[in-house]
């Protein structure tokens, strides 16, 4: 099973950056030439400052609201959120969704061809990181026409890339939404995409990344999302929604390698799904692209670099989630001056900002409505 760019969900694309002017990245390279995958929703102001940014999670796409030409039945990633009459009413602002820089839908990453050589980067591509994202994102949105933007809202690597934006272009932001999100990435999420990344590696079919002329590490990479799923969702609700819960009815009590119990089948059929949509690669660069997260990298400690911050910001923690706990996001709001601080009440864990509609929905639109 491969994943190929003949996957890509978007539907439209931009060449970013040259020669004369090339993207310099953290990591010292020079990319010179970089292609954006991106969608937009609604219409720009006359004035340029009606915009706003959505920024998505790890295996997120431009593709956040809609339905795609590819694929007419697939809705966007946050479809709930953004039209006529939602949270991002489409009928006052114009809603720009990108594909990060070193994504797989459609943004140079390790999965593209390098012109140098013609054939996949893979692990030739240079580590990107989250500043690195928001350079391509500014780029992106000051060509289409962008003065000033309106709000930038994300979740999750959404919010990281939120943040950066409050501290590298103030000038460019009226607003900030940073959701379920960190000001550095904690040593505990760095452990779980440690071993996340283990499990890809450790597969002989990652063939230490030079697996494009055959098959994905279907196995290693497969695993590597069920680790991922367990800090996203919550004993919570697992309890609720599986119990201990079999398969079937049998009392075979029998060693069962396989899934026996229903939670078991859900992990698999998880890993399974994000097999088939995207690249292990890329899995592999992004992860290590929020480990690297760090707003004070450089800069001074996070107390300085968040006080500095003069924009009205909205901080979302939701209380059952344990890969960035409410306790972190409650931190970042009191350390930026005026900051608003809001809980959402979920058994659904990490990914409660993609759920819980109704508590998102109500908490964002009182923020922009203000």
């Amino acid at each position: 099973m491969s994943f190929t760019n003949s996957d890509i969900i978007s539907t439209r694309s931009i060449q970013l950056f040259d020669t004369a002017s090339p993207l310099a990245m953290e990591c010292g390279t020079v990319l010179p030439s970089v292609t954006v995958a991106y969608e937009t929703y609604g219409t720009l102001n006359a004035a340029g400052t009606n915009a706003v940014l959505v920024c998505h999670a790890l295996t997120g796409s431009a593709h956040a609201a809609g339905r795609s030409t590819a694929d007419p039945k697939s809705a966007g990633w946050w479809d709930s959120f953004i039209g006529p009459g939602r949270p991002l009413d489409t009928d006052a602002y114009f809603v720009i969704s990108s594909n990060f820089l070193g994504g797989c839908y459609g943004t140079t990453g390790s999965n593209s061809i390098d012109p140098s050589t013609g054939a996949r980067y893979g692990l030739s591509f240079p580590q990107m990181t989250v500043r690195d994202m928001v350079r391509v994102q500014k780029e992106l949105v000051s060509t289409l026409g962008v003065q000033r933007l309106a709000a930038v809202i994300g979740g999750s690597l959404g919010g990281m890339q939120v943040l950066e934006w409050g501290v590298m272009y103030p000038e460019m932001v009226a607003s900030l939404i940073p959701i379920a999100t960190s000001a550095q990435h904690s040593p505990w999420a760095i452990g779980l995409n440690d071993l996340a990344r283990q499990a890809i590696m450790n597969d002989p079919e990652w063939r230490n990344g030079n697996y494009y002329e055959h098959d994905q590490p279907e196995k290693g990479f497969s695993l590597a999302r069920q680790i991922a799923m367990m800090s996203y969702r919550s004993g919570t609700e697992f309890s609720q929604r599986f119990g201990r819960d079999r398969r079937d009815d049998s009392l075979n009590v029998r060693f069962d390698p396989m899934n026996l119990f229903q939670v078991e089948s859900y992990l698999r059929y998880q890993g399974v799904k994000l097999v088939e949509r995207f690249d292990a690669n890329t899995y592999l660069y992004i992860t290590r692209a929020m480990d690297l997260h760090d707003i004070a990298l450089g800069r001074g400690s996070v107390q300085k670099v968040l006080g500095a911050m003069n924009v009205p910001v909205l901080c979302v923690g939701i209380d059952s989630d344990i890969l960035y706990p409410a306790s972190e996001q409650r931190a970042i709001a009191t350390a930026i001056p005026g900051a608003v601080y809001k809980e959402i009440t979920s058994p659904f864990g990490h990914d409660a900002f993609l759920i819980e509609f109704e508590q998102m929905a109500s908490i964002v639109r009182d923020f922009l409505n203000r």
